[in-house]
């Protein structure tokens, strides 16, 4: 039974019947499976911390509110708001990357994090759905305008986030950066010659950093050859896979949590491999890609070049990003700190996250009464 009639014109019931309702739920899935799998995955590494056992789960439990108050009040906005929100959201969240860049502390090597109180903020991780909308903007306005620079720019705001992020150094957000951005240009129109020779030049720069970064090498050279340093993480992380087994040890059965360091963040695949089994894993990859394919279907009927290019980068970092966690986990990949969406632990990719599927929301929000797009009677409004 529907909560809201067809009838009703309130503000929360025209968000319900023009939402894409199968996407939502889809992530409410996805959310409420992560928050599962970070309790069970962060008591045993908060006791091993000598913390209160639950003092993760409980931070998550606190930014997770937040995130969805963050992701459902988007999700009731406008195009021009969304656009808005990135233009604003860009040169402050770029300011913060640099300042982490230049102020924060030292950790693993890198300086990505600034500390604010109790909590510390990883302002990358916020820059990305700023710059991936931003982006979109100018391709879409050069589209509109032939005569107005937005490649030029576009590139301009690229070649600044790169350079931020590469100075921290965060190889791996630079990576993903870098696919989306292509990929919107491509979409864009950009002739696949200049596409590939963008990719080249993306590969010269990932050989660069293997020459240059020594902690770069020394990942690469292990994922290559696991004699020449320290695998101990992955290793454990296939050993889970193989106890789990098809169906998993239980809930709470495992082992893994207890001796990974990061378990409850970059691994948290691992433990639900081991708890619940090879099945799961298959499971919560289908809903990574429900969510990524029935977001990209909307943008089949989408008139719009705005919010094709910026819907379909918010949902390519988000998909890529999946997969780079989950293939590190399975060894397919060099190892690299990067979050299961809404899976992993952590406030900044959670809440940052929220703003990007609150954005995909807003962007793929249809009136299904009329069959015409329900942003351009509600751009009045907004």
């Amino acid at each position: 039974m529907n909560v809201f009639a067809r009838t009703d014109t309130s503000l929360i019931g025209r968000w319900w019947w023009t939402v894409d309702r199968w996407l939502l739920f889809s992530l409410a899935i996805l959310i409420a499976f992560g928050l599962l799998l970070t309790i069970g995955a962060s008591v045993a590494v908060a006791e091993r911390l000598g913390l209160n056992s639950f003092h993760f789960a409980e931070r998550q439990m606190a930014f997770l509110v937040l995130a969805l108050g963050l992701m459902f009040a988007i999700s009731l906005a406008s195009v021009r708001t969304v656009r808005r929100l990135a233009v604003v959201m860009f040169p402050v969240a770029l300011s913060l990357v640099a300042a982490a860049t230049l102020f924060g502390p030292e950790i693993k090597g890198s300086q990505r994090w600034l500390p604010l109180g109790g909590f510390t903020l990883q302002p990358s991780e916020f820059l990305k759905p700023a710059f991936i909308v931003v982006s979109a903007w100018m391709f879409a306005e050069q589209e509109r305008d032939p005569v107005f620079p937005g490649w030029r720019i576009a590139t301009a705001l690229y070649l600044m986030v790169a350079l931020l992020l590469v100075s921290q150094p965060d190889l791996g957000q630079t990576v993903l950066i870098t696919v989306v951005w292509l990929a919107q240009f491509f979409l864009a129109g950009l002739p696949l010659f200049w596409v590939l020779g963008l990719g080249l030049a993306g590969i010269l720069g990932l050989v660069a950093a293997y020459s240059f970064l020594p902690h770069v090498a020394s990942r690469i050279d292990r994922f290559l050859d696991p004699t020449t340093g320290d695998t101990y993480q992955i290793d454990t992380a296939l050993n889970a896979f193989r106890a789990g087994g098809m169906f998993g040890r239980g809930p709470g059965e495992g082992l893994v949590k207890r001796v990974l360091p990061d378990s409850h963040t970059d691994f948290i695949f691992a433990v639900a491999g081991e708890e619940f089994g090879a099945l799961a894993c298959v499971g919560l990859v289908v809903l990574f890609a429900v969510i990524v394919v029935r977001g990209l279907l909307n943008l089949l009927r989408e008139d719009d070049y705005f919010v094709f290019l910026a819907t379909a980068g918010l949902l390519i970092q988000f998909g890529l990003q999946a997969f780079i966690n989950i293939a590190v986990n399975l060894a397919l990949l060099p190892a690299k700190g990067m979050t299961l969406p809404f899976v992993s632990y952590g406030g900044s990719s959670l809440l940052a996250l929220s703003i990007s599927m609150g954005m995909v929301l807003a962007l793929t929000r249809r009136d299904t009464r009329g069959g015409r797009s329900a942003r351009r009677a509600w751009r009045q409004a907004w």
